[in-house]
């Protein structure tokens, strides 16, 4: 729409024709003069569109200069290179991995954002939401990025530069002990045996999770093989993306998540312009309304189930009548294989998420009708404290530990466990140790992370006693007082 606004495509027109400049001189200059008059409106809302406006000017400029391409800047070799932007989006963070930054800085986004995720699952610090390092930060400045506390450090002296630089070198030894635990099982001290997976975006992540040592991949994001590029993969492309997921782990189980497209993962050319992206046609609402897209994938998965242990899992399920709708999807796509003589797991196990508040409380219909469920955390909490996890100004009220979630969090788990259907969680939760011996207190027996975090979970599996933690659990869950919460987080983990 921007570009058919005729303040757009007429105006440098007749710029080119009157002072017989190319077009993209003419482009810059008149996109230059909209932003002044952008920076005029009183209205703050209507003062930020300017960013719109030199977005799509941008992508305008770039193919006329015939750099359609969004590429980053290289990498140098001879010394650690940190990335600082003004934002990223995870399709940028996939697309960056082969220049092989060092760390990601950006002004904008919250911690428990897709951006820093998916930089996580990379096993890539980062800091995000710090407004002004793309303005205050230089070529060739010296920093200290401190992603597990969020510190950023610009030409820092002498001796901070020596205590980071023994604090690298103890964090490196102390990885290089957890990798020792790679084949242990992740048994706790009473003997109950803990899987633990990897959450994976491409089938290359395999190694790094069997590495690690995971026992399974309990969430392989499928939406990234659609991202950055022009054309949709196609049922070939994705099925030998999906088979080779499944041969690699060789026999292990591999839960393949159906594309969580939308939001801030958009697919190219297809963007859709929503109020709340974040509660819109995203996940499988999209999936559903695009049924061609949805069939193609169902197709490449339950053709993988043929060469693999592969579970299909199902975001952002709301109600009984989505569900209803998937199943019915998924069991046309199976009789059109057979009708092909396409061989494919008829049995194989279909998972929901539960991500959703709606899902959380409508439990006893999804442990009835799913073979397993697996709780994303990330949206669980975003949803139901109605906090947008991408919004800097919001995103410090993001609390895992809030009753209200930590209520539903306990609900989901203990009402699986009574219908004795697996459950698992794959969001942020299940890899931050602080949370570890909770989650086991509530039950849960099968975590999923960015492969890197495997070890150092394992370890506190193999010094939890689930008997020792089953009072203190209980205390934390009928305590209302965050401070409460707290502290008695901290007498668990000690």
């Amino acid at each position: 729409m921007i570009l058919d606004d005729p303040q757009l495509s007429e105006a440098p027109r007749e710029m080119i024709a009157s002072e017989h400049c190319n077009a993209e001189w003419a482009l810059k200059t008149h996109t230059e003069t909209l932003v002044e008059q952008f920076e005029q409106f009183e209205d703050a809302y209507l003062r930020e569109r300017q960013t719109d406006v030199k977005q799509v000017a941008e992508r305008l400029l770039k193919q006329l200069l015939g750099q359609p391409g969004h590429q980053p800047p290289p990498a140098r070799h001879d010394v650690e290179t940190i990335l600082v932007a003004h934002d990223l989006s995870p399709a940028d963070l996939i697309q960056f991995k082969p220049q092989q930054y060092a760390a990601f800085i950006t002004d904008v986004g919250g911690a428990t954002s897709h951006t820093a995720i998916v930089a996580r699952s990379l096993n890539t610090p980062c800091v995000v939401g710090l407004h002004h390092a793309r303005e205050l930060i230089r070529e060739e400045d010296l920093l200290i990025l401190d992603g597990e506390q969020g510190v950023l450090i610009v030409n820092p002296d002498k001796l901070i530069l020596a205590e980071y630089k023994l604090r690298q070198s103890e964090w490196e030894l102390e990885r290089k002990k957890l990798k020792r635990l790679r084949t242990a099982r992740a048994n706790t001290l009473d003997g109950s045996l803990i899987e633990l997976h990897a959450n994976i975006e491409k089938p290359e992540d395999i190694v790094d999770a069997r590495e690690n040592g995971a026992t399974g991949v309990g969430l392989f994001r499928s939406e990234f093989l659609f991202l950055n590029r022009d054309e949709l993969p196609d049922e070939e492309e994705q099925f030998e993306a999906y088979r080779a997921a499944a041969e690699g782990m060789e026999g292990q189980p591999v839960t393949i998540r159906t594309f969580d497209l939308g939001a801030d993962k958009q697919l190219k050319g297809v963007e859709r312009v929503a109020n709340n992206p974040a509660l819109g046609l995203r996940a499988i609402r999209l999936c559903l309304a695009e049924p061609q897209l949805f069939r193609t994938q169902l197709r490449a998965l339950l053709r993988a189930t043929h060469y693999g242990n592969v579970k299909i899992l199902i975001p952002m399920l709301s109600g009984v009548a989505e569900l209803n709708q998937t199943l019915h999807f998924i069991e046309t796509t199976k009789q059109s294989l057979e009708d092909d003589c396409i061989p494919f797991n008829r049995e194989v196990q279909i998972g929901g998420m539960i991500e959703i508040p709606s899902a959380a409380l409508a439990m006893n219909v999804f442990a009835k009708k799913l073979d397993f469920l697996s709780i994303g955390t990330n949206d669980l909490i975003q949803y139901t404290l109605a906090i947008d996890r991408t919004d800097e100004e919001v995103a410090h009220l993001y609390d895992p530990l809030h009753p209200a979630v930590l209520h539903l969090l306990s609900r989901v788990i203990a009402t699986a466990n009574k219908f004795n259907v697996p459950v698992s969680v794959c969001g942020e939760m299940a890899g931050e140790l602080a949370y570890t011996r909770l989650l086991l207190g509530f039950g849960l027996r099968q975590f999923s992370m960015f492969s890197a975090q495997v070890p150092s979970v394992k370890q506190r599996v193999l010094t939890t006693s689930l008997p020792e933690i089953a009072t203190l659990t209980q205390k934390i869950l009928r305590a209302e007082d965050p401070l409460k919460i707290h502290e008695l987080l901290d007498r668990l983990n000690a």
